[in-house]
């Protein structure tokens, strides 16, 4: 589990990203449903290659994303690094 001053630095790092709580969320946003779907399941394969998976809230057009690593009780550097990959994929 990372400490608040780690917690702090790798928050500063992403674009968009907020913390609640023992997690880290972001609203993605879309035109549609048919990108907001692309992006949940390219997202899904993500997770899955990762073995680290988000909670997510879809909507027609957004998707919300939680990460926390529920097993060491906070935040990981897997809950980072995950959170990079679904920013990159938003950026692609």
């Amino acid at each position: 589990m990372l400490n608040e001053q780690e917690i702090t630095a790798r928050l500063a790092a992403l674009d968009g990203w907020t913390r609640e709580g023992q997690a880290i969320v972001k609203t993605y946003r879309f035109a549609n449903y048919h990108e907001t779907m692309a992006f949940v399941n390219a997202g899904a394969w993500i997770a899955h290659r990762a073995d680290h998976h988000p909670d997510l809230e879809v909507g027609y057009n957004r998707c919300v994303v939680r990460y926390s690593t529920h097993s060491a009780g906070g935040l990981t550097d897997k809950d980072f690094a995950c959170a990079a990959r679904l920013d990159a994929l938003f950026a692609a």
